[in-house]
């Protein structure tokens, strides 16, 4: 057996919380000196203690750690559980990072008010493209509305593209319109650069982009969950020239190396009236 200071050593605990959760009926000693008061653990009981830390880091309350032991669950039953668990966190560390990286674009605009780059901002007249694309509709023109929507369409585009043997020619070309329905709903278009014509067996839709006659073009260098301070440059250059919107900008992926969003470069093409 082992002391309750070696056994929380090789626990990776402390003697404290060794002691509340004996007192809570939680993970009792193996045994308990009558005279002394001192606590004993075997080896054995390594395997609830693990059971217990993983439960409680994974945000489950001291009280539903017991009921699910208490309840015998399984080491693959319990595995599941811990499965689903960790999925769920995750996700609400992934929305969590967005929420972030939408409040530091948010900063980065307000720290950039009053220092408009107007070099950054070319005019320059856009061809007709023709790209393959799928649309879905997203709730806003917020990115945290748009990024759930773009990043799958994008990902089933390419697998269809690569399915159908249709080769890109050219960049990603994103581009929005309002939604029929209103409420500040958007169509998202995902496009891709190609020059094959559409046939009836594709299971995405080939369109031609009419050209743009003057758009205000600036690049983006990075996640296009940072884009807001670079939208907004656009933006305020846009009035500051007397020029007038007329629509959506366009996105097109200059640079976008795999799983490195950093290093992602954007060109944002909004027409003027």
């Amino acid at each position: 057996m082992f002391t309750i200071g070696d056994f929380a050593r090789h626990g990776r605990v402390s003697a404290r919380m060794l002691r509340h959760y004996d007192a809570i009926g939680l993970l009792r000693p193996a045994h308990t000196d009558l005279y002394s008061g001192y606590r004993y653990y075997t080896a054995a009981q390594l395997a609830r203690l693990n059971r217990v830390i993983a439960l409680k880091d994974l945000g489950f309350t001291l009280q539903q750690v017991q009921e699910i032991l208490e309840d015998k669950v399984g080491t693959q039953e319990l595995r599941g559980m811990l499965v689903l668990r960790r999925a769920e966190l995750e996700e609400a560390m992934a929305a969590a990072a967005a929420r972030l990286a939408q409040v530091e674009a948010r900063l980065r605009s307000i720290e950039s008010e009053g220092f408009m780059p107007t070099d950054d901002v070319i005019v320059k007249s856009i061809p007709a493209v023709r790209v393959a694309e799928l649309t879905a509709t997203a709730a806003s023109y917020g990115p945290e509305d748009i990024g759930p929507v773009i990043s799958p369409l994008y990902e089933e585009l390419f697998r269809r593209v690569e399915a159908s043997g249709v080769t890109p020619t050219g960049p990603g070309i994103a581009y929005y319109e309002d939604a029929p329905e209103g409420n500040g709903a958007v169509v998202v278009h995902a496009g891709v650069t190609v020059s094959e014509a559409h046939r009836p067996d594709l299971d995405f839709a080939i369109v031609e982009l009419p050209a743009v006659e003057r758009a205000a073009t600036i690049v983006h260098r990075g996640s296009m969950q940072g884009v807001l301070p670079t939208a907004q440059t656009l933006a305020r250059w846009i009035e500051s020239g007397g020029h007038i919107s007329a629509g959506y900008a366009r996105e097109v992926s200059l640079e976008c190396p795999p799983g490195d969003f950093d290093q992602w470069v954007t060109e944002l093409q909004e027409p003027l009236a």
